[in-house]
């Protein structure tokens, strides 16, 4: 059995993280979190330990490294806001924990190359969550991608709504330098799909770009792709909100749809299983990624091109 400490335990995701510990067959030891409101921890490891200020929690790992004590932490998970990841993975591997880090693993491509420093500082591994590579949707895309001829490009348009309350844009999230603005926070992961199923970047052009929502295309080796994302209740289609739902998510390829809205419950545990058995995703698989939504975060609007269709209802 190993030993977990969560870093970010009042987050969004870190349910998810107790619950893939737990399903691995493993205990979280120690969680932090600056916010107090994290009763969870007790539907699935009431006895662990927390802490409320880093220093303290700090000291606890190193003490427990230091006297290799029973709860000396072998993995460290992450999910404190984005622009604290690259501090609190160096901390990880400093402890001699490895670490997993939810999405994005950082926010500009440049500080990968110094926590592959730390890496090979430190002789331990950080791993990251890209849950999307594991979807069996998305590998089947994959596959009929490989499978078709080495000329074709598939046409691809993917579309994102995940409605938000007032509170988003108060919270660190809705802080561009802390969170790397709503293609980051929302989108990295589709970023990281795009490249898994159709290869390289070969174009990168932004068409929207705001607090709320953004838009642009990406053409890879294998696609061209018209997307957009969005938080905004309003950008749901209206039949869908007819039904009462908050939420629009699709990917059409070649006008074809690709159904991935279900299986995403257990992607986490999966996620944990394949690290656990020493195949995580490490810092090189994130780098495509961060790369594109650095360069979408600094790139200007432009107004023509493949846009699109949902861009035009925003004029």
């Amino acid at each position: 059995m190993k030993n977990f400490a969560l870093i970010g335990a009042a987050g969004y995701i870190a349910p998810r993280h107790m619950q893939a510990i737990k399903a691995t067959g493993h205990n979280l030891v120690a969680a932090f979190d600056p916010n107090d409101s994290v009763g969870i921890i007790d539907s699935h490891f009431p006895d662990a330990d927390f802490f409320t200020e880093f220093e303290r929690f700090d000291r606890y790992i190193d003490k427990t490294r230091r006297a290799n004590h029973a709860k000396q932490v072998h993995y460290m998970a992450i999910c404190s806001p984005n622009y604290l990841h690259d501090s609190h993975m160096r901390f990880a591997l400093r402890s001699g924990a490895d670490a997993i880090c939810e999405k994005p693993l950082v926010l500009n491509p440049w500080n990968i190359d110094g926590l592959k420093e730390i890496e090979n500082d430190t002789g331990r591994k950080i791993n990251t969550i890209l849950q999307l590579r594991l979807h069996p949707a998305i590998n089947a895309l994959r596959d009929k991608v490989r499978n078709s001829p080495a000329d074709t490009k598939f046409d691809v348009d993917l579309t994102y709504i995940t409605s938000r309350g007032s509170w988003y844009l108060q919270s660190w999230k809705g802080e561009d330098k802390k969170s790397g603005g709503i293609a980051t926070n929302i989108g990295v992961h589709f970023y990281d799909m795009l490249h898994y199923v159709f290869g390289a970047v070969q174009q990168n052009t932004v068409h929207l770009s705001s607090a709320t929502k953004a838009a642009g295309y990406l053409e890879y080796e294998r696609a061209r792709v018209r997307w957009f994302l969005s938080i905004d209740v309003n950008d749901v289609p209206a039949s869908e909100l007819e039904k009462g739902k908050r939420t629009f998510r699709a990917i059409t390829a070649n006008g074809e749809n690709v159904e991935f809205s279900d299986g995403f419950t257990d992607l986490h545990t999966r996620s944990y299983e394949e690290i656990l058995a020493g195949r995580g995703f490490g810092l090189e698989e994130n780098r495509i990624a961060i790369e594109t939504v650095a360069y979408i975060r600094q790139s200007d609007v432009v107004t023509s091109g493949e846009i699109h269709p949902f861009v035009n209802r925003q004029r």
